[in-house]
């Protein structure tokens, strides 16, 4: 019999994911739009920094998450001693460790759509006296919309199926921390079988309608274009 801390789990994945695919957003598209129109120094720094969570392992980023924002840790002493805030072993953390983990392959798909764009119909609008923001949202964003549809999407199973920052940050705590990857290794250890392939086939189902969706957002853009 499924528990209500397996249910738990399965809701905790899903706000994860997609507080981790907002902040992703917010954050990944500015620097997506960065790397892929200005030209500065430190650009190649940025480039690989911003990367790095990808080919880190997911351990690697969790560690150094804890040296950060652990109770000894830069901010993680910050946070505490200025607004009495723990981040470590709350859901918040699985947040954090999802965010960082998938927020390269937001910014990658991005910055390769933003690249494509055609920089004279960003010219025509700006002598049109038009802003750099209206520009951004009104011409460049509509333009790449594609890869960035497919970099939410990717950003968004990613953070679904994070665990091992997750695992280092956030804990294994039933009920309180722990998502579906989590407790897919916990099931498999205590030779819970049902639970575990309940676990792996809600993740399948869930990214394969990520997937779906995705693919009919960008047939609907086709036909408007």
């Amino acid at each position: 019999m499924l528990t209500s801390n397996d249910w738990y789990a399965v809701t905790l994945s899903l706000k994860v994911a997609v507080v981790a695919t907002l902040i992703n957003i917010a954050i990944g598209l500015p620097v997506a739009y960065i790397l892929a129109r200005k030209r500065f120094r430190g650009k190649a720094l940025l480039d690989t920094f911003v990367t790095l969570p990808l080919v880190l392992p997911p351990t690697v980023v969790g560690f150094y998450l804890l040296f950060l924002f652990g109770r000894e840790g830069f901010l993680g002493k910050i946070l505490n001693e200025l607004f009495d805030v723990s981040i470590v072993l709350t859901w918040f953390a699985a947040v954090l460790a999802a965010q960082v983990v998938s927020m390269p392959l937001m910014i990658r798909a991005s910055k390769a759509a933003i690249a494509d764009v055609d920089i004279g119909y960003e010219n025509v609008s700006y002598t049109l006296g038009r802003s750099k923001l209206y520009t951004f949202f009104r011409v460049t964003l509509p333009m790449a919309k594609r890869g960035i549809i497919t970099g939410v999407a990717l950003t968004f199973c990613r953070a679904l199926g994070e665990f091992g920052a997750t695992m280092m940050i956030a804990g294994n705590i039933p009920g309180q921390t722990q998502t579906m990857p989590v407790a897919i290794y916990s099931a498999f250890y205590s030779s819970e079988e049902y639970k575990m392939y309940f676990f792996v086939g809600s993740l399948t189902l869930i990214s394969f309608a990520a997937i779906i969706l995705v693919n009919r957002l960008e047939k609907l853009g086709d036909g408007n274009e």
